[in-house]
This record gives structure tokens, sequence and C-alpha cells, in this order.
């Protein structure tokens, strides 16, 4: 269990796709350690608490910052939550083998370039493309 002192992860999501809010819940559900903080990239200060938001583009996909300021990308992302959930700890064990990573890596970025398109469902009125 994560005691409240204890710096957690935090996950940056794009707060505006609706795909991408609905994917944040269904972690959300299955975080019942509250191991992860979660945060709308949009959210007002966030390239002031971590500088490197700033660099990139965010559209490959959410990131998983570390309490040691390490980040991780995308597939890579998902593959660091996955591993920490009861019951998508199998899918952590797939991204580790051979080639299948790559696989996974490709998934998540066509995912990531057609998130709108996915959420169906616009945020506030707001759709990019």
């Amino acid at each position: 269990m994560n005691e409240s002192n204890t710096p957690k992860s935090v996950l940056v999501y794009d707060g505006e796709c609706g795909f991408c809010r609905r994917q944040i819940e269904r972690i959300q559900r299955r975080d019942q350690q509250q191991g992860f903080e979660y945060l709308p990239r949009q959210t007002p200060g966030i390239t002031d608490r971590f500088p490197a938001l700033a660099e990139g583009d965010f559209n490959t996909g959410m990131r998983l910052i570390f309490p040691d300021g390490r980040i991780r990308v995308g597939a890579d992302a998902l593959y660091e939550v996955a591993r920490r959930l009861r019951g998508w700890r199998w899918l952590a064990w797939l991204y580790r083998v051979p080639g299948l990573h790559r696989l996974a890596r490709a998934l998540y970025a066509w995912v990531a370039a057609h998130r709108y398109a996915l959420g169906r469902r616009c945020h506030n009125g707001h759709c990019p493309r």
C-alpha cells in the first residue's frame, strides 16, 4: 500500500481526448494501491512542476514520470503501469517477449495518432484532429 508521504509516479495524459480519459479511468479502477497520480497534460503549471514535459511531441503518448525524474513514454509507460496493477501484470509479461515490445510500440503509436477518432466524443466541445 502506498503511504501518503511516499512519492507517487505521475501519469500524464491528454485530458482533451475522450479515449484517453476512458483508459485512465480503467487504470484508476485497477490502481487499488493508489500508486499513481493522474494529471491531464493541460493542467496549469504542469511544465513548471515537470520541465521535461515541455520537450518533445506529446502526440507520441502518455508520460509516466517516476519520483526520481525518469520518464517513460507511450507503450513503455503502459508497460510500467501494467506491471504495477493486479490483473494487468500478464500484459507486462507479454511486453518482455522478444519482438512483442516493438509490436506494442507500433500499435500504441497508431492508437496515439488516432486517439481523437477512437474517442468519438468531444470534451467541452473540443475535438482536435
